[in-house]
């Protein structure tokens, strides 16, 4: 069964803790959390202070995902925010197994994000190691952009390599999932399809239990 991970991009700021609250009551496990630096992406985002305020009022896994430049530079800071999935970049990372290790070694669970032209074969000397690969269904750095189509072949492409080598690693998608696609990405091999302003947009509650029907 696929896992929904709402992206907090996507919230309203003015009411975030009580979003968050909304989002708990519903079920899901997951809360994505985008962390940009305006330079490995265009947009400037939240740091580790939000993550830490956020923290002690909810008991959703965070998946802190690192869209930032030599993300080595912030790992402490972010498992002591209260982080519990740290995903980097691989094309952001010059020594990729050395970051995943550090996130590791602070007792936080290890993600690798791929751009949508990044080809699976920079993670796959690295799987045995990390909890998911975070696969980007659009370019990242800005929220409401269209699925590219090529990514859900990438994701039954890395599903085959995890089950092959009989790992326990998790697919997840980020980017562009809606109503009309999310079954597509979970019925392809994804474990958690993260969903910004298909949560966001309109009725919270509403919209994650009609996303939920449709991981069904």
């Amino acid at each position: 069964m696929s896992h929904l991970s709402p992206s907090i991009l996507s919230a309203d700021f003015a009411k975030l803790g009580e979003q968050i609250l909304q989002i708990e009551k519903t079920g899901v496990k997951y809360l994505h959390i985008d962390v940009m630096d305006g330079m490995f992406v265009p947009n400037i985002s939240f740091g580790a202070p939000i993550i830490r305020s956020l923290r002690p009022h909810s008991n959703l896994i965070f998946d802190v995902h690192l869209m930032v430049e030599d993300p080595d530079r912030y790992i402490d800071d972010f498992a002591e925010a209260g982080a519990d999935i740290i995903t980097v970049h691989a094309e952001a990372c010059t020594h990729l197994d050395r970051v995943l290790q550090h996130i590791k070694d602070c007792g936080k669970q290890a993600g690798v994000a791929l751009n949508p032209a990044t080809p699976l074969s920079a993670v796959e000397y690295v799987l045995p190691k990390t909890y998911l690969v975070l696969l980007m269904g659009v370019n990242p750095g800005f929220g409401g952009q269209k699925y590219i189509p090529y990514c859900t072949e990438k994701i039954c492409n890395l599903r085959n390599m995890i089950d092959k080598r009989k790992l326990s690693t998790l697919v997840a998608v980020d980017g562009g999932i809606k109503r009309d696609n999310l079954k597509e990405a979970a019925d392809a091999g994804a474990d958690i399809l993260v969903a910004g302003s298909a949560v966001f947009n309109g009725d919270l509650q509403e919209n994650i239990e009609t996303l939920l029907k449709i991981m069904k």
